[in-house]
């Protein structure tokens, strides 16, 4: 029996970080303002938030340990436009960041 294929937004990235550093998808930009305008391609702003979908070790602490990170795999995240490293894994766009460049865990 053909196993199903499976899709970019499901798949486990084939890269893990390390450090204090996350792995973030950013969320679809909005395609219509509030007010019902539909934004062209080029009027679209980065996206702002993201899941994160993989994290490193934690930050390396004075005494040898590790930090544990505030944020865990599949939180929806808040971050500066041009926060972190963009990446291409498998023709998927993705960002790698410091935890301390997320702004908020959105509920």
């Amino acid at each position: 029996m053909p196993k199903a294929k499976s899709s970019a937004k499901t798949r486990k990235p084939k890269i893990r970080p390390l450090g204090e550093k996350v792995l973030i998808r950013r969320l679809e930009a909005e395609e219509t303002t509030r007010g019902g305008i539909v934004l062209p391609d080029t009027a679209k702003e980065k996206p702002q938030k993201g899941k994160i979908l993989a994290v490193g070790d934690g930050k390396l602490l004075e005494d040898g340990g590790r930090a544990a990170f505030q944020v865990k795999v599949g939180d929806t995240v808040l971050f500066a436009s041009y926060a972190g490293t963009e990446i291409k894994v498998d023709g998927e766009e993705l960002v790698l960041m410091d935890e301390s460049e997320i702004l908020a865990i959105i509920a």
